[in-house]
Protein backbone atom coordinates (compact mmCIF):
# COMPACT_ATOMS: atom_id res chain seq x y z
CA UNK A 1 0.00 0.00 0.00
CA UNK A 2 2.77 2.66 0.68
CA UNK A 3 4.41 1.81 -2.69
CA UNK A 4 1.08 2.99 -4.72
CA UNK A 5 1.20 6.12 -2.25
CA UNK A 6 4.35 6.59 -3.38
CA UNK A 7 3.78 6.06 -7.08
CA UNK A 8 0.21 8.27 -6.71
CA UNK A 9 2.70 10.96 -5.26
CA UNK A 10 5.44 10.99 -7.67
CA UNK A 11 3.01 10.61 -10.97
CA UNK A 12 1.28 13.60 -9.37
CA UNK A 13 4.51 15.72 -8.69
CA UNK A 14 5.59 14.94 -12.52
CA UNK A 15 2.04 15.87 -13.79
CA UNK A 16 2.42 19.04 -12.00
CA UNK A 17 5.73 19.54 -13.57
CA UNK A 18 4.90 18.86 -17.14
CA UNK A 19 1.75 20.92 -16.79
CA UNK A 20 4.17 23.79 -15.78
CA UNK A 21 6.25 23.47 -18.45
CA UNK A 22 4.00 23.43 -21.01
CA UNK A 23 2.58 26.89 -19.33
CA UNK A 24 5.57 28.46 -19.22
CA UNK A 25 6.35 26.97 -22.68
CA UNK A 26 3.33 28.40 -23.85
CA UNK A 27 3.92 32.20 -22.55
CA UNK A 28 7.40 32.26 -23.78
CA UNK A 29 6.92 31.78 -27.42
CA UNK A 30 3.75 34.15 -27.21
CA UNK A 31 5.94 36.44 -25.82
CA UNK A 32 8.66 35.65 -28.24
CA UNK A 33 5.69 36.22 -31.07
CA UNK A 34 4.79 39.67 -29.64
CA UNK A 35 8.35 40.29 -30.20
CA UNK A 36 8.57 39.26 -33.80
CA UNK A 37 5.16 41.73 -34.30
CA UNK A 38 6.81 44.67 -32.80
CA UNK A 39 9.34 44.10 -35.59
CA UNK A 40 7.76 44.52 -37.98
CA UNK A 41 5.21 47.31 -36.57
CA UNK A 42 8.40 49.41 -35.72
CA UNK A 43 9.54 48.98 -39.62
CA UNK A 44 6.27 49.42 -40.64
CA UNK A 45 6.06 52.51 -38.89
CA UNK A 46 9.40 53.71 -39.89
CA UNK A 47 10.81 54.00 -36.65
CA UNK A 48 14.36 52.80 -35.29
CA UNK A 49 13.36 53.51 -32.00
CA UNK A 50 10.54 51.78 -31.75
CA UNK A 51 11.77 48.18 -34.53
CA UNK A 52 14.81 48.14 -31.88
CA UNK A 53 12.85 48.49 -28.79
CA UNK A 54 13.20 44.69 -28.63
CA UNK A 55 16.77 44.33 -28.70
CA UNK A 56 18.80 43.94 -25.74
CA UNK A 57 20.99 46.97 -24.86
CA UNK A 58 23.82 44.98 -25.93
CA UNK A 59 22.48 42.96 -28.58
CA UNK A 60 23.97 42.02 -32.11
CA UNK A 61 22.70 42.69 -35.27
CA UNK A 62 24.03 41.36 -38.27
CA UNK A 63 22.54 43.38 -41.44
CA UNK A 64 21.83 41.83 -44.66
CA UNK A 65 25.07 43.28 -46.10
CA UNK A 66 27.49 42.12 -43.49
CA UNK A 67 27.27 44.87 -41.82
CA UNK A 68 27.63 44.39 -37.98
CA UNK A 69 25.45 46.64 -36.16
CA UNK A 70 26.07 46.21 -32.02
CA UNK A 71 23.86 47.75 -29.26
CA UNK A 72 20.02 49.02 -29.36
CA UNK A 73 21.00 52.37 -29.85
CA UNK A 74 23.26 51.72 -32.86
CA UNK A 75 20.46 49.74 -34.29
CA UNK A 76 18.12 52.43 -33.88
CA UNK A 77 19.84 55.05 -35.73
CA UNK A 78 20.98 52.54 -38.07
CA UNK A 79 17.56 51.57 -39.14
CA UNK A 80 16.04 55.67 -38.64
CA UNK A 81 18.90 56.12 -41.46
CA UNK A 82 17.53 53.49 -43.98
CA UNK A 83 13.73 54.12 -42.71
CA UNK A 84 14.51 57.94 -44.12
CA UNK A 85 15.99 57.29 -46.99
CA UNK A 86 16.42 53.65 -49.16
CA UNK A 87 13.53 51.67 -47.03
CA UNK A 88 10.96 54.74 -47.16
CA UNK A 89 7.62 53.61 -46.65
CA UNK A 90 8.29 49.88 -47.62
CA UNK A 91 6.27 47.31 -45.99
CA UNK A 92 8.03 44.48 -44.32
CA UNK A 93 5.91 41.17 -43.39
CA UNK A 94 7.45 38.80 -41.45
CA UNK A 95 6.31 34.97 -40.46
CA UNK A 96 7.84 32.40 -37.95
CA UNK A 97 9.03 29.64 -39.71
CA UNK A 98 10.21 27.96 -35.98
CA UNK A 99 11.27 29.07 -32.90
CA UNK A 100 13.63 26.31 -30.36
CA UNK A 101 13.55 26.48 -27.11
CA UNK A 102 17.35 25.62 -26.73
CA UNK A 103 17.33 26.46 -22.56
CA UNK A 104 13.95 27.69 -20.74
CA UNK A 105 15.88 30.97 -20.87
CA UNK A 106 17.17 31.09 -24.25
CA UNK A 107 15.65 30.54 -27.51
CA UNK A 108 16.69 30.45 -31.35
CA UNK A 109 13.93 31.61 -33.73
CA UNK A 110 14.11 31.15 -38.08
CA UNK A 111 11.99 33.62 -40.03
CA UNK A 112 10.78 34.54 -43.28
CA UNK A 113 10.91 38.30 -43.82
CA UNK A 114 9.15 39.74 -47.12
CA UNK A 115 10.36 43.44 -48.19
CA UNK A 116 8.29 45.49 -50.17
CA UNK A 117 9.83 48.70 -51.64
CA UNK A 118 7.63 51.54 -52.55
CA UNK A 119 9.08 52.10 -55.31
CA UNK A 120 9.48 48.71 -56.58
CA UNK A 121 6.01 47.56 -55.65
CA UNK A 122 5.72 44.89 -58.47
CA UNK A 123 8.86 43.30 -56.58
CA UNK A 124 9.24 41.93 -52.83
CA UNK A 125 12.40 40.80 -51.52
CA UNK A 126 12.78 37.96 -49.21
CA UNK A 127 15.06 37.23 -46.36
CA UNK A 128 15.70 34.81 -43.91
CA UNK A 129 16.29 35.91 -40.79
CA UNK A 130 17.70 34.10 -37.58
CA UNK A 131 17.09 35.12 -34.02
CA UNK A 132 18.77 34.44 -30.60
CA UNK A 133 16.53 35.50 -27.88
CA UNK A 134 17.22 35.26 -23.85
CA UNK A 135 15.17 35.41 -21.23
CA UNK A 136 16.65 37.90 -18.31
CA UNK A 137 14.33 38.52 -14.68
CA UNK A 138 11.63 37.40 -16.93
CA UNK A 139 11.63 39.57 -19.90
CA UNK A 140 12.62 38.26 -23.46
CA UNK A 141 14.80 40.36 -25.95
CA UNK A 142 16.81 39.45 -28.94
CA UNK A 143 20.51 38.83 -28.13
CA UNK A 144 21.62 38.55 -31.94
CA UNK A 145 19.92 38.64 -35.21
CA UNK A 146 20.99 37.72 -38.88
CA UNK A 147 19.62 39.10 -41.69
CA UNK A 148 20.46 36.69 -45.03
CA UNK A 149 18.90 38.06 -48.14
CA UNK A 150 17.50 34.68 -50.32
CA UNK A 151 18.80 34.87 -53.21
CA UNK A 152 16.58 32.78 -55.98
CA UNK A 153 18.45 29.98 -57.61
CA UNK A 154 19.13 29.98 -61.25
CA UNK A 155 17.21 28.12 -63.42
CA UNK A 156 19.74 25.02 -64.65
CA UNK A 157 20.88 24.83 -68.36
CA UNK A 158 21.91 22.13 -70.28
Amino acid sequence: MKNIMHLVVVALLIAMFCNESRSQSHEDRSAIHAIVSKLERGWNSGSGVEFAAPFAENSDYVVINGMHLKGRRENAAGHQRIFDTIYKDSRLTIKIENIRMLRSDIAIGHLKAVLRLAQAADRDEEGRITLVLAKTEGKWTIAAFQNTAVQPIPPRTR
